[in-house]
């Protein structure tokens, strides 16, 4: 039996999380118990009375880094040894997010992610814990909560039995390479604009040639890079 896929969420502000992960069919299938979530305040392992965990950047320049000694003693305290989960830090010169990637750590057993703030965390961490950098676009959060969040969205609605139908999720856009065809439903006509007679026509083969024919014309369109 499947065991239950995990986020462990590595932040400074706890108190973000679940958010929009509680809701929807995240939320239902979080309460289900099809997927579990836990945070760790990285600052509970902080330095000194005020419990500091970032310090101004080395060679000078603007912003603070999270320290590597304050990181590692927080993924050290709460993550084993033997935990074969990937470990992933949001940021935004990472390797960009793609369903691909996304499917993978949906078919493991969860993953472990790191939410950097001010100017990110110290590079020595990075290689001494084996963490992956994800990006989710090519711009910048005030943070890795949020990035988290979609991430583990997409993870998510993936598991057996959080979606209603499975077939839904394999039909979608970057599933097969290709942006996902046009949908309509009633009414057949509005405001001059009607169905495609194709949609109507319960020829399931004729129906199956438009939809892949349109997926191609819109992908050509909006997204030609896939097609490359």
């Amino acid at each position: 039996m499947r065991k239950s896929w995990r986020a462990s969420v590595f932040t400074l502000m706890p108190e973000m999380f679940p958010g929009p992960l509680g809701l929807s069919l995240s939320g239902d299938a979080l309460a289900r118990g099809l997927w579990g979530l836990e945070t760790f305040n990285i600052r509970d392992h902080g330095i000194g009375k005020h419990r500091n965990v970032d310090d101004t950047p080395a060679g000078g320049g603007p912003g603070m880094v999270i320290r590597a000694d304050v990181l590692a003693a927080s993924l050290d305290a709460h993550i084993a040894p033997d935990d074969k989960r990937p470990r992933l830090l949001m940021s935004p010169r990472g390797k960009p997010l793609q369903q691909r990637r996304v499917r993978e750590l949906a078919d493991s057993e969860g993953t472990i992610i790191v939410c950097a703030r001010f100017e990110g965390v110290d590079e020595r961490v990075i290689a001494a814990r084996g963490l992956e950098e994800i990006s989710i676009g090519d711009y910048v959060l005030s943070g890795g909560e949020i990035a988290s969040m979609v991430l583990i969205d997409a993870c998510v609605r993936l598991i057996p039995g959080v979606m209603g139908k499975e077939a839904s999720g394999a039909e979608e856009s970057h599933e097969n390479g290709l942006l996902e065809y046009p949908h309509y439903t009633r009414p057949r006509e509005w405001e001059g604009h009607v169905i495609p007679d194709v949609l109507l026509s319960g020829d399931h083969a004729k129906i199956e040639k438009w939809r892949r024919e349109e997926a191609l014309r819109i992908t050509r369109e909006k997204r030609p890079d896939l097609l490359k």
